[in-house]
């Protein structure tokens, strides 16, 4: 699993430079910490290794604003004393810092509080095998490529009649990684490069003033959208926008763009983490196992998804992972679990533990999408006299805890099954299980995020206007 380091040397600038990239040395310093946990008192441990190289060009109005990059490595130990647990990080392990850090992670254990749920992965579930997702781009951009493909998005965006000055574009690239050790015997790593195009378009001025953006990502350059696309999308859709009208509090059915309609399965994932469900603080804390969506809805978290996004091999206590129908004909299946939660609720991990190197494990998602539908976007809505089109929603106003659901929310008002003036300034609201009840897909899946979704249909929300 570790990768070669010639391969990545462009990133680095320079060849000699190429080692930045070899994870042999975070395996042998995640190994040693490892040991150096055992032999100071440990029960048991772990520790992971990440290395985050990235760089980075904003323009504006033809020049570069910012060129920025960084690069670093830093280090996380777990260890268990009995049912105690401990974490610590750093990076920096120069001379006996090795050795020092586990030292002091086991005495933190020692006078941490009993927790019967804290442990290492069943061994029985760890990964074994490492299948080849095709995460990692060799042709990494130089500097003078991120900024062309910075001035072409930006360019592409003024071109488009109506924009009236550039809000920034930016390009891009990098390589992140991680390496897992644990006191079981599992020892596995990853690396995954990551590019990305964006561009802000503004149009007007003063109050009538309106902008908008969009933006590609994706692990290998040849799945971005090309930069003269991003831009003049970004100016499109920002010149749609221009003299927005108010409309009047009412009841309607309310479509989401693919770019929204992944929110929705965002708060469905969030109300089923395993770390909500043992705290009681979810409102789907009682339905695993109930039709929440109409038969022909599922919801897929996939981390073996070939040049995902959040694709990987195993999870942060590694453990094996796999695709997961979270949905099945509208029937919540499972939650998403790490292994402390999967026994505070006495169920088997799901694989879904993720940690950061100055923390223990927790639940959540990989590659998330909800599945197509069999009618046109243009279907979907033709039999709306009056309904609302989300294209943006603001703020976060979504409660996990009883699923009250209201947002902030700009778009256009549909009107005899027709998308026509776009609308401003108002809140959609409804509670999620009567918004999960009614969702309708479209056709018109793509993967560009994260989360991804068609075009959906949501029947019944209220719009609150003037």
């Amino acid at each position: 699993m570790i990768s070669s380091p010639s391969s990545l040397s462009s990133l680095s600038g320079n060849s000699a430079n190429s080692d930045l990239f070899d994870q042999s040395a975070l395996s042998t310093l995640a190994q040693r910490l490892v040991e150096a946990a055992k032999r100071a008192g440990a029960d048991a441990a772990d520790a992971v290794a990440v290395r985050g190289i990235s760089q980075g060009v904003e323009v504006r109005d033809g020049r570069v604003e910012e060129s920025e990059r960084s690069e670093g490595d830093d280090v996380g130990l777990r260890v268990l004393v009995g049912k105690r647990q401990a974490v610590v990080s750093t990076n920096d392990v120069s001379g006996d810092g090795v050795a020092r850090l586990a030292e002091r992670a086991v005495a933190m254990a020692r006078v941490a509080p009993d927790d019967k749920y804290v442990g290492l992965a069943d061994p029985s579930l760890l990964a074994r095998d490492f299948p080849d997702l095709d995460l990692l781009d060799p042709k990494i951009p130089s500097t003078a490529e991120l900024e062309r493909r910075a001035y072409e998005a930006e360019a592409a965006a003024l071109a488009v009649k109506g924009v009236t000055k550039s809000g920034g574009a930016s390009a891009s690239a990098g390589i992140g990684g991680m390496v897992l050790v644990t006191s079981d015997g599992f020892h596995g790593s990853y690396l995954r490069s990551s590019q990305g195009i964006s561009m802000t378009a503004i149009s007007g001025d003063g109050t009538g003033m309106e902008r908008d953006y969009d933006y590609t990502s994706a692990p290998h350059a040849s799945d971005l959208e090309a930069p003269a696309k991003v831009g003049r999308t970004a100016g499109e859709r920002t010149v749609a926008r221009a003299n927005p009208r108010k409309v009047e509090t009412c009841k309607v059915p309310v479509v989401f763009d693919p770019r929204v309609s992944g929110s929705l399965v965002g708060h469905l994932v969030g109300a089923i983490n395993g770390a909500s469900i043992a705290r009681k603080t979810s409102f789907l804390k009682d339905r695993l196992g109930q039709q929440l969506f109409s038969k022909n809805i599922r919801i897929i978290d996939d981390p073996l998804r070939v040049r995902g996004l959040r694709s990987q091999t195993f999870d942060a206590e590694g453990v094996r992972v796999k695709s997961l129908a979270i949905v099945d004909s509208g029937v919540l299946t499972s939650w998403l679990l790490d292994s402390a939660t999967a026994r505070e609720l006495g169920l088997v991990t799901t694989g879904h533990a993720h940690r950061g190197v100055s923390s223990s494990p927790s639940p959540g998602p990989y590659n998330l999408h909800l599945e197509p539908g069999e009618v046109t976007p243009k279907e979907l809505i033709s039999d709306i006299a009056q309904g609302f089109y989300v294209t943006d929603l603001i703020g976060s106003g979504v409660n996990g805890v009883t699923g009250d659901y209201s947002r902030g929310a700009s778009g256009f008002w549909i009107e005899n099954g027709n998308i026509t003036y776009p609308v401003s300034e108002v809140t959609i609201a409804g509670h999620l299980l009567e918004m999960f009840k009614s969702l309708a897909p479209a056709n018109d899946l793509e993967f560009r995020y994260g989360v991804n979704a068609p075009t959906v249909r949501i029947e019944g929300l209220t719009l609150g206007g003037r």
